[in-house]
């Protein structure tokens, strides 16, 4: 998985009929800075109102997912959604003068190649993993419903359908990284049943659907009559079922499991909804709209939670952010002062250092003979480094200033600090910077643990 935030280089549009509206619309993706996020904008409508990709913005999950936000409503988010996730973008404004994106063929794969024709750069801020700690679960034993999110460093689904139909049993469909779905899932269509085509049309729904851009898959052995009237209620040309495969005007299958990867195609692009890219074991049986988004809602309430409690996270496996050759050019610290080993998150508003204790430390030798414990003023130091590194990154040119420590105040001191310890420094802005003046709130945690805290005032200072 991509390290780095991506968006695109240029815009580019696609036009088409919406799946459920039947309303013909233009979509545009734009290019969109760093921490933007995906959003849709309603061009149509007065004020062209923008909405986010949120799932506290879901309103609709009939036979697709739809979102409403300051007044902006977008039916059938998730094929694009899941396209946007397949390659891993996570800045775009996407425009729409209607209600909903076009349906294209009922995959993702158009919106894939419209992407990539869009060019996907990387940005300079780094990804927002949010990486589950615990496992988060959804059922509805009614229905045969469940859906499973595990602690996993990495993004794996494993979606299994099961129908009682002759022609479509039990499908399973696997993802073991996220690089496969361009070509494994992307152009995997939308289904439906044909006992479900009348009670979809009388129900305002799939207006715009057509054998083009739908499986259709009998359930039962159709008279011509039966077709007949079918084609008459949703006006369309002669329908015939082919016996073999039980699809609708002999539809080629793209693969023998398509079903079940489209259905893992809508779960992505509605776990999207979380807002931010999420490292976790998807597992689904039977999945839908409606419960892809209760997942969606649990897995934020946790994501919501965590950051609340602000306890950072340390994965030793994962590439830093700047290592300690990067902390050395940017701190003026030299042996033995340079506290931070590495830096494994940073921001516009916060940053997370990591210091490794070890026996060799120095003041080790006299604090205290047979009992080391880490000096107070070195956890200090060592936080204070770390905001060095977040207050230096407000500025364009970071190698021609120095930063300075120049108050602290409400420190505390928790829990002893001893070697075979890793202490992970947290530092938070509590107001932008101004004139070079940066107050920030710097915690140490151990284990989780909190064992020093401070409020911490530094200052930027330009190099003579």
């Amino acid at each position: 998985m991509n390290n780095k935030q991506h968006t695109i280089s240029k815009s580019v549009t696609l036009s088409g009929v919406g799946l459920h509206t039947g309303v013909v619309a233009n979509m545009t993706f734009l290019p969109a800075a760093a921490n933007h996020g995906i959003k849709f904008q309603r061009v149509d409508l007065p004020g062209q109102p923008i909405a986010d990709a949120d799932v506290d913005y879901v309103v609709d999950t009939s036979r697709g997912t739809t979102i409403e936000h300051n007044g902006a409503r977008i039916n059938t988010v998730e094929h694009v959604l899941a396209a946007l996730v397949g390659l891993e973008i996570d800045n775009i404004l996407i425009q729409l003068d209607g209600p909903e994106p076009p349906i294209m063929d009922g995959s993702s794969i158009k919106f894939v190649e419209a992407l990539k024709d869009a060019e996907p750069v990387e940005q300079e801020a780094h990804r927002k993993f949010f990486e589950l700690t615990e496992e988060v679960r959804f059922k509805d034993l009614d229905k045969g419903i469940e859906l499973a999110a595990l602690p996993l460093n990495d993004y794996r689904m494993a979606v299994m359908v099961d129908y009682n139909s002759k022609f479509l049993s039990s499908q399973h469909a696997n993802l073991s990284h996220v690089s496969q779905f361009e070509k494994d899932f992307s152009m995997c269509r939308t289904f439906c049943f044909v006992h479900e085509l009348e009670v979809l049309y009388k129900a305002g729904l799939i207006k715009g659907g057509d054998l083009n851009n739908a499986i259709v898959i009998a359930d039962k052995d159709y008279s011509e009559s039966e077709l007949a009237h079918l084609s008459e209620v949703l006006g369309k040309p002669k329908i015939s079922v082919s016996k073999e495969a039980g699809i609708l005007n002999n539809t080629n299958l793209h693969f023998n499991n398509e079903m079940a990867r489209h259905k893992l195609l809508d779960l992505m692009g509605d776990l999207a909804l979380v807002g931010r890219p999420i490292k976790a074991q998807i597992l689904a049986s039977r999945p839908g709209h409606a419960s892809n988004v209760e997942l969606a809602r649990k897995i934020k309430k946790l994501m919501l939670d965590a950051e609340k409690n602000k306890v950072p996270t340390y994965d030793p496996k994962q590439p830093p952010i700047f290592t300690h050759e990067r902390v050395y050019e940017l701190l003026p610290h030299r042996y033995p002062f340079q506290m931070i080993d590495k830096i494994i998150y940073l921001d516009d508003n916060s940053v997370v250092g990591v210091k490794n204790v070890t026996m060799n430390e120095n003041y080790f030798m006299g604090h205290f003979p047979n009992n080391p414990v880490m000096p107070g003023v070195m956890q200090v130091e060592a936080m204070a480094q770390t905001g060095g590194i977040l207050v230096l990154s407000s500025v364009e040119d970071p190698e021609n200033y120095w930063p300075y420590l120049v108050g602290i105040e409400n420190c505390r001191f928790r829990k002893s600090v001893i070697p075979g310890d890793t202490i992970i420094f947290k530092c938070e802005l509590q107001a932008p910077i101004r004139r070079g003046i940066a107050k920030m709130i710097g915690k140490a945690y151990v284990a989780g643990q909190v064992v020093c805290e401070a409020e911490m005032t530094a200052s930027l200072v330009r190099k003579s």
